[in-house]
């Protein structure tokens, strides 16, 4: 038997975590939580608390999908259902979507046993249908491969889930309660996912002595016996479990009088938020906790509450803002809405009331001055991003999922069946491999037979992301403020390319005499934009020690994820006045040597140029670009000079 779940009445502090999973239970419109916070915040924790205080579900007996035998969905696979003999109630049930699953496993996709042996195209539901009516929980969200995103919250947003995949044509409901949960560390989801949440709630760890203690406390007494710990809670679960019946009942007798819905325009527009999701999410937000406290009608209270809980995620524009709402902004927003507007003239006819809303739907290029003398210091602010071009790895990968180089994945255009290699079902593969096999197999009838060994899977071409390596020349020859602005602004809008692209990005920085990493390889790209505006400049240029140093990282890499390919980008004017050129292109050999991909990006400028960037690229196997074709407008296309030779 396994323990009791940690009581959601007894965790410790979480206010608005805790307050926007109840708003969303009272009303699943809202569109999901996004938990972001660092690891050991009991993130996940509260979320599979929650499901013990959602309301117990009624549902068709057999039915694989969950349908209420009050409202049975007309589309459902298992049914019609008519004349239903007796009722199956249950708990509402969590369902959890691990991080390698496949499209498959969301969505569903043909039942392979029943297709090859009776010869009929069955469906095999997914997660999406186990959680109708419940909870999915999504943990480590921003690492999941954009496309099951995009699936889960189309999903999340219209109540339906729709397969058309391997002979298959299915629509069922699927209503659910979506919780993501992230640590920002790991990377960041694009803006545009991060929209198609809800609300969003920031956790961290309380720095307060006696609460820290206390949670200390609480789950040391919990793994001392759940049973008991739980008993102690339960009244408390129980009086919230309640609290949410009454409430979703109370919600579609709310009223959002036309002032009210004003005031909430007034706010989404004075934050600039774009499109109109966010002025939606904030009606059902301030509908829900109307509700939830027991009013008839939503009050400027509400919408406060709901302005904090499904904005601050909306404010971001750039990959690399920080999600937040300014209050002081928040309150001139809500205390100065635009004055209700005149009455219009009475033409004789009688215009609709609109005076309450009532929701029945609940339940440019870089800058190339000449360099005139050196700098030290920091490196000056950087010139205004732009549109990168595409820069990737030659040859097939097999990495994770992203948008750079080409690579067989999961997801992609088919290109042939394979015995071995590939992922899913090759069906026409398979039965064509079967065919031949029929009259000495006995075959009697339509039913195809089939052999384990005729089974083919389906190789596709897709696009991977890879680790993206900046080496920066940080020395007294790049350091002249115009140019290292060029420089630093160009890193910046690789940056976001690489971001886009869902890659994974370390910074080395070289000058004086030595080389250092500035930020280890991570998913966070908005840590390296933030370790560039502090990048320190000046002194001499160990173009040699900063390729070596890029060898080991890489190296280290490769066997902590060797699947995932690299990209070096050298950002330097070649003149290696630490350590010498013959040292810089005997380390430039060795990467050459270790099958790294590579481009070297020329930096040079003024009236006498040297030509030292493009012997460092014949050195490294790869290609070399000026500064200013960077820019994905200046010069279109991909650069498929980048190669690696082993």
């Amino acid at each position: 038997m396994s323990a009791a779940r940690y009581p959601f009445s007894a965790i410790v502090g979480h206010d608005d975590l805790r307050l926007a999973l109840l708003l969303n239970a009272v009303h699943p419109g809202i569109g999901g939580v996004l938990v972001r916070g660092e690891k050991g915040t009991a993130k996940s924790t509260v979320v599979r608390a929650l499901s013990a205080l959602l309301p117990a579900v009624t549902a068709v007996p057999g039915c694989r999908f969950g349908c209420d035998p009050t409202a049975p969905d007309s589309t459902c696979p298992d049914g019609p259902h008519t004349a239903v003999a007796g009722q199956l109630v249950r708990p509402a049930r969590l369902v959890e979507l691990p991080v390698g699953a496949t499209e498959d496993r969301l969505v569903g996709s043909l039942d392979l046993q029943r297709a090859l042996t009776e010869g009929v195209s069955a469906y095999q539901p997914g997660l999406l249908a186990a959680a109708h009516r419940g909870v999915l929980y999504v943990d480590e969200v921003n690492l999941l491969p954009d496309h099951l995103v995009d699936v889960l919250l189309d999903a999340a947003a219209m109540g339906r889930a729709h397969v058309e995949r391997d002979g298959v044509s299915v629509s069922h409901a699927a209503s659910f309660l979506l919780v993501g949960t992230m640590n920002p560390e790991e990377g960041e989801l694009r803006p545009q996912l991060l929209d198609r949440f809800g609300l969003t709630v920031e956790v961290a760890a309380s720095r307060d002595v006696d609460t820290r203690a206390e949670v200390i406390r609480r789950r040391l007494r919990y793994e001392a016996d759940p049973a008991v710990f739980a008993a102690v809670w339960d009244p408390e679960d129980a009086a919230l479990a309640d609290r949410i019946t009454v409430a979703r009942a109370l919600l579609p007798g709310v009223a959002l009088p036309d002032g009210e819905l004003r005031r909430i325009a007034a706010v989404c527009a004075a934050f600039e938020v774009d499109g109109m999701r966010a002025d939606l999410v904030l009606a059902r937000t301030s509908m829900a906790h109307a509700a939830w406290r027991g009013a008839d009608a939503v009050g400027e209270e509400d919408i406060r509450v709901a302005a904090v809980l499904a904005l601050p995620h909306r404010r971001r524009r750039d990959p690399f803002d920080q999600p937040g709402l300014d209050s002081e902004q928040l309150e001139n927003a809500l205390n100065h809405p635009p004055p209700d507007p005149p009455d219009p003239p009475n033409n004789g006819g009688a215009p609709p009331d609109m005076g309450t809303y009532r929701d029945n739907s609940a339940p440019d290029s870089p800058d190339m001055s000449p360099c005139r003398g050196d700098s030290s210091g920091v490196a000056a602010a950087p010139k205004a991003p732009f549109r990168a071009r595409l820069l990737t790895v030659a040859g097939v990968g097999a990495g994770v999922a992203g948008r750079r180089s080409p690579a067989r994945t999961s997801v992609g255009r088919m290109i042939r069946a394979s015995v071995s290699d590939g992922s899913g079902l090759h069906l026409l593969g398979t039965l064509a491999a079967a065919a031949p096999h029929q009259r000495q197999r006995g075959r009697c009838g339509p039913v195809l037979v089939v052999h384990r060994a005729d089974i083919r899977r389906a190789v596709r071409v897709g696009r991977e992301s890879n680790l993206v390596l900046f080496a920066v020349d940080a020395s007294g020859s790049m350091a002249a403020r115009t140019r290292m602005s060029a420089v630093t602004g160009a890193v910046l809008s690789l940056l976001r390319d690489a971001y886009q692209r869902r890659d994974k990005v370390g910074l080395i920085s070289f000058r004086g005499t030595e080389a250092q990493l500035v930020l280890p390889p991570t998913s966070a790209v908005d840590a390296a934009a933030a370790r560039l505006s502090a990048l320190r400049t000046g002194g001499r240029t160990p173009l040699a020690a900063g390729l070596l140093r890029s060898a080991r990282v890489l190296a280290a890499e490769r066997l902590r994820d060797p699947d995932r390919r690299a990209l070096l980008v050298v950002l330097t004017d070649g003149r290696a006045t630490h350590g010498g050129m013959d040292a810089a292109l005997a380390a430039a050999a060795l990467l050459r040597r270790d099958g790294v991909a590579s481009i070297v990006v020329d930096c040079e400028s003024g009236p006498v140029r040297l030509g030292l960037p493009d012997r460092l690229a014949v050195a490294l196997g790869g290609g070399c670009l000026r500064l200013a074709e960077l820019s994905a407008d200046a010069v279109a296309g991909v650069v498929r000079a980048v190669r690696s030779v082993a």
